[in-house]
């Protein structure tokens, strides 16, 4: 789910089938909520296992017989607060169905539960900020080549190439943070270039 953090709402009544399948969807070291109630606790166990992640118990996710009117809105602010926390983590919530119903039309109004034990829901969100490290390093290494390769290739052929691959990146969702650190490092790249044949021409080797 690109541009999107992914919160796996599971039942109580999600079974050993739901939980396998569950598995194989949510990313390694999900973090999962879960109702301080033994059936929220063996379906979250089984979740933690299988994706290596972590299970904390919330009290609020607790089942209550007549929840009151802002019950969703803290069950959401809740939710919410653990996945700003690390927004690149996937988060399992598992709770009985009647609190998932409230959370899901706090959270995800547009997107309620289908009766099935798990759906998923996606909170937007930027893409990761980009590295000033790797766009430095790669930057560097463009423009040394570049002048290393003076008169064997074409002016400014390697940074334009590496514009051309941070152009492609850009064009996958899931890639676009690292396709404008390679445009970057493109740009820094023929800076680095012309800096460097600047130089040379100004000092000559003797």
């Amino acid at each position: 789910m690109p541009g999107f953090q992914r919160i796996h709402v599971v039942s109580t009544a999600a079974g050993p089938d739901d939980v396998r399948v569950l598995g194989r969807e949510v990313g390694r070291g999900a973090l999962v909520l879960t109702a301080p109630t033994g059936e929220a606790k063996a379906v979250a166990r089984g979740i933690t296992e299988a994706v290596a992640g972590e299970a904390r118990p919330e009290v609020p996710l607790a089942p209550v017989r007549f929840p009151d009117a802002g019950r969703g809105d803290r069950l959401d602010a809740l939710v919410r607060e653990h996945a700003l926390r690390d927004r690149f983590r996937d988060v399992v919530v598992v709770a009985d169905q009647a609190t998932l119903t409230l959370l899901l039309r706090a959270l995800a109004p547009d997107q309620l539960a289908d009766g099935g034990p798990v759906t998923v829901v996606g909170l937007p969100r930027a893409d990761p900020p980009v590295s000033l490290r790797r766009v430095a390093v790669l930057g560097g290494v463009v423009g040394v080549l570049s002048a290393g390769l003076q008169g064997l290739a074409p002016l400014f052929a390697l940074p334009l190439a590496t514009a051309a691959v941070g152009l492609v990146l850009l064009a996958v969702p899931s890639r676009r943070h690292t396709g404008r650190e390679v445009l970057l490092a493109a740009a820094l790249g023929a800076v680095v270039f012309v800096m460097i044949v600047a130089g040379s021409r100004r000092f000559p080797a003797a």
